[in-house]
């Protein structure tokens, strides 16, 4: 026998599980999904744990925004273009869904060139050791020339990128956000830091134009989240830039008294950041939202939730 005491288990005060509190039953489960059925029927087929209720919290606080005129304001970064989604988002703003959009300078970058070229993404790693990342001529030109527009005319950034697109006729516009909310009329906001983008670095990039521009998008974009109450917020892939710029723009309405109450505030990402997820979810209630995080692809979710919100208001209401 051992020379040290051992705790007596047959002490132990057992209980039944008929009386015992259980976060997981069946009745929450998975059901498969039968063939022939549509996004809704996916929708349901899902767990009702964790992020399967996260998921249909969106698509129905999305829905019930758009059916009674609420804000639905979408905050993304470059990634979001890039892994396709341009005619998606621009889906959802031609139905009126989306009514604001933000991006961060690649997001901008990204978009303008899929819609003139049809193609963009270039491969940083042999471009930084032959000298050519970055210096596309046609990219720099087209978005410096919008920046210098943007302050002569007195217009914010996005704005003039996507009157640009729109304007030169573009043979990809299609798949572009910034030429769908240009057509549209909503607002889309680009948000930048100087020296972050590629087209900063060539002569043509005035500082001046390019700050007068982003700053007057921030204050569109801080007007937008202004009368947020009873909408839904989405920061899709975007880690650090519009998270700090909605919190002061948060900060702004509370300063002028604003009601921010009963919003859904979302982030979509593919890895849990610190600066999305405390801006986006946990300072929400902050200042009268709620905020639920669900992490996974992009191109997989956006799609998802855009599908099933459809379906949802073409039935005629929310779930």
């Amino acid at each position: 026998m051992s020379q040290f005491d051992e705790i007596d288990l047959n002490k132990l005060k057992t209980s039944s599980i008929s009386t015992r509190k259980s976060k997981v039953d069946v009745g929450s489960f998975a059901s498969p999904l039968k063939p022939g059925k549509r996004l809704l029927d996916l929708l349901d087929s899902m767990p009702r744990i964790y992020a399967g209720n996260d998921i249909r919290t969106v698509v129905s606080r999305i829905a019930e925004a758009a059916k009674s005129g609420k804000p639905v304001i979408l905050a993304m970064g470059g990634h979001v273009v890039k892994c396709g989604l341009g005619p998606v988002i621009g889906d959802l703003i031609s139905r009126g869904i989306v009514t604001t959009v933000a991006m961060n300078g690649a997001a901008a970058i990204h978009d303008a060139e899929i819609a003139l070229f049809g193609h963009t993404s270039e491969d940083v790693y042999p471009g930084l050791q032959d000298g050519s990342f970055g210096m596309t001529i046609e990219t720099a030109d087209f978005m410096n020339q919008a920046a210098a527009n943007a302050a002569a005319q007195g217009i914010g950034l996005g704005e003039a990128i996507g009157n640009a697109i729109v304007a030169a006729d573009a043979t990809h516009q299609s798949s572009s956000i910034l030429a769908a909310a240009s057509k549209a009329s909503i607002p889309v906001t680009v948000h930048v830091a100087l020296g972050t983008d590629i087209v900063h670095m060539h002569p043509s990039a005035d500082g001046a134009a390019w700050g007068e521009s982003t700053m007057r998008d921030f204050r569109i974009l801080a007007a937008a989240i202004s009368w947020l109450s009873g909408g839904v917020l989405l920061n899709v892939g975007s880690a650090v830039v519009l998270p700090e710029i909605i919190l002061k723009a948060f900060a702004i309405a509370k300063n002028q008294g604003m009601d921010l109450g009963d919003f859904l505030s979302v982030n979509l990402d593919f890895l849990r950041q610190y600066r999305s997820n405390e801006q986006i979810v946990a300072r929400a209630s902050a200042v009268g939202g709620t905020g639920v995080s669900i992490t996974g692809h992009h191109e997989i979710l956006i799609p998802l939730i855009a599908g099933c919100v459809i379906e949802t208001l073409e039935q005629g209401g929310s779930r």
